[in-house]
């Protein structure tokens, strides 16, 4: 008798995932599995068949139309040869990355910008880290590739100490670029005070997830964690243009 009544329960979720749509049957789906995130958005995906679910917490699952199959992983576009990450592309979005970083007044960022830039890359740096200090080795090669390269503070060893104190000197200085490359080639950069942004990136690089530098943001908000050569980072950049 119990296995006949799970074989009609079985038989009438089937019935209903098969006349639902696809967000339907797949909230069906996750309910029956109390799935803990809520689902805030399902949609197509460039794979006939399979659909991006998109959850409260900011991750992203796929699944089937019939919510039968369900999968978590990375979705790549590699059809233009340099692959591009669909699914942190989607989580930056629904976390509202990119907004966040999008919202740092160009003024308070320390630039180096080519003449004509094909796109930009957001990079919380502390100026006393040996890996920020190689990729800023490669500023102008990046700036060549075309990549407006903006830095964010974000002091590993947080504020209050001589780090700090150098990156609020960089920050106030008035050639903020110079100072920028002196502290990061290990020379002294002359004490300036202001009302300077250093606390405030270094609390949103936080947020944002940053755990250690150079932390790489592209312009669509994926992260990039630790160096990446030149020619490697620019064609990541480029990637999502």
């Amino acid at each position: 008798m119990l296995f006949k009544r799970i074989a009609g329960w079985a038989l009438a979720l089937a019935a209903m995932n098969a006349s639902a749509g696809p967000e339907q049957a797949i909230q069906q789906t996750l309910e029956r599995l109390q799935f803990p995130a809520k689902v805030t958005a399902v949609s197509e995906t460039p794979i006939a068949g399979l659909y991006q679910v998109q959850l409260e917490n900011g991750r992203v699952l796929y699944a089937s139309g019939d919510g039968k199959y369900m999968m978590q992983g990375s979705l790549f576009d590699v059809a233009s040869g340099q692959p591009r990450n669909l699914t942190a592309a989607a989580e930056a979005e629904a976390r509202g990355t990119k907004q966040a970083i999008d919202a740092i007044p160009k003024e308070e960022l320390v630039i180096f910008a080519p003449k004509n830039p094909k796109t930009h890359v957001t990079i919380f740096t502390d100026v006393d880290c040996g890996y920020c200090r190689k990729l800023h080795s490669e500023i102008e090669q990046l700036n060549e590739l075309g990549i407006e390269v903006r830095y964010a503070a974000f002091p590993r060893s947080g504020m209050g100490n001589p780090v700090a104190d150098t990156m609020q000197s960089v920050w106030c200085a008035e050639d903020k670029q110079t100072a920028m490359t002196r502290a990061k080639q290990g020379k002294s950069v002359k004490s300036s005070k202001c009302d300077d942004p250093v606390a405030e990136q270094f609390e949103l690089g936080q947020k944002l997830g940053v755990q250690g530098t150079p932390a790489i943001f592209l312009a669509n908000g994926i992260m990039l964690p630790g160096y990446k050569p030149a020619e490697v980072l620019a064609a990541e950049a480029m990637a999502y243009e």
